[in-house]
Formats: structure tokens, sequence, C-alpha cells
């Protein structure tokens, strides 16, 4: 998903003769965070409603010049580059241009979030397996393996590199729930779960017969 499919091309810009007064009247009216600068559709930076309400209203907003921030993605850009500007700066809005630095319009951080939510798949149905190990053991074939060999696939993957711990850190989604089978596999080939979110059947067994049993010893 390229970040022009998510633009939102009707949210409001200012020019820098604009007066601060209309620049935080428009963040206001939109519930903007930040609104961006454009002159004759170059454009110029992303001005923050906190430096708005810092200056006077009545000035222009070009005299906030220093305080724009000179972010921005290309049209053409994966969406996880804005995502990725977005969470770096606490932007609320990232402007989209083309090659010639000309405004196209906005991705604001709602539709990120929600474009993230579909790219991971979490929406859909499905267990999560948090797995731990070193870095140098990681093999997603055999993961992938190990899955299906309980009539599972893996639907999303995710890795990170925790340096607290120095271990890489795997994620996976599967396409079911149930997921008492694929845990015993992985502990079986002495992988560390480090958690789960799914259901284990075979714990609700014991549970129930743990259960049943009580009862029986009261009677």
């Amino acid at each position: 998903m390229l970040a022009n499919q998510l633009i939102t091309s009707n949210y409001p810009t200012v020019a820098p003769d604009d007066k601060i007064s209309l620049a935080l009247q428009l963040v206001d009216d939109f519930d903007l965070l930040h609104i961006a600068v454009v002159e004759q559709n170059k454009y110029l930076g992303l001005i923050s409603k906190d430096d708005l309400l810092d200056a006077d209203d009545s000035s222009p907003v070009k005299v906030l010049a220093n305080a724009m921030l000179q972010k921005s993605v290309k049209a053409g850009e994966h969406f996880l580059s804005a995502l990725k500007l977005a969470s770096q700066n606490n932007l609320s809005l990232v402007p989209v241009v083309n090659n010639e630095q000309e405004w196209i319009g906005a991705v604001t951080s709602v539709e990120l979030l929600k474009a993230a939510t579909q790219f991971t798949g979490a929406e859909e149905p499905g267990a999560l397996i948090v797995l731990e190990m070193e870095r140098k053991t990681y093999s997603f074939g055999e993961i992938s393996r190990l899955v299906e060999t309980n009539d599972a696939y893996i639907t999303q993957t995710n890795t990170f590199f925790e340096t607290e711990t120095g271990l890489l850190i795997v994620t996976i989604k599967i396409n079911k729930l149930e997921v008492s089978g694929i845990l015993s596999t992985f502990q079986r080939y002495e992988y560390s779960i480090r958690y789960f979110i799914g259901e284990e059947h075979y714990e609700n067994e014991l549970r129930y017969n743990y259960d049943h049993l009580m009862s029986y010893l009261k009677i």
C-alpha cells in the first residue's frame, strides 16, 4: 500500500502570509495538531498547534519559519515510511509531495493506523504466538514447517531485535485460534515461547477433568 492511496486531499493548508489566527482556526475546525504551509503549491513545512499558540495570532505564519518541520513522504513511497515518520516525530498528519516538492495532500495518523491494522492482519481471526531465540538460530522455513504439521499456516510474521536481552523476538499470526498442538510442537523442538494469544483445548480438557473429579470426590 502506497502513501498516495491513503491521501486525504481536502485537509487545509496555509500560506506564509496568512495570519496565525487563521491557522489556529483551521487546526481547531479540522481537529489537527499540525498544519502544512504551502505557497503556490510548493510545500514549505509543517507548523504545530503548540507553536501557533505560542505566537502572536495577528502575525503572519512566516514568523514561525524556523519552527517548521521539514517532514514529508513522496507519493510513491510505502505507507510504512509515512507511519515511521509520524511515529518518530509525533505527527498528526504526514504531508505527501511529488518529486518537485509540490503539495499533493496528507495522510492522517488515523488513516495510518487503519492501514497498519490491515497490513498486519490484526482484524483477521487467529492466534498470536511470540517466540524468543538467538538471532543465529532463526529459520522462518522451519517455524513455518512446524506450524504446517499441525494443519495450520502462518498468515503474518514480524521480527525485531530486543536490545535489552539480545534476543530476536518473532511474532507469528496463525490462521486458527486453537494452538495446543502448535505450542507442543514448538516446545518439542526446544523453542522458547514468550507468550501466546489463542485457545488451548488441551488445557481446557484438563480443567474439565479436574473439576469433574473434584465434584465426584465430594459426593
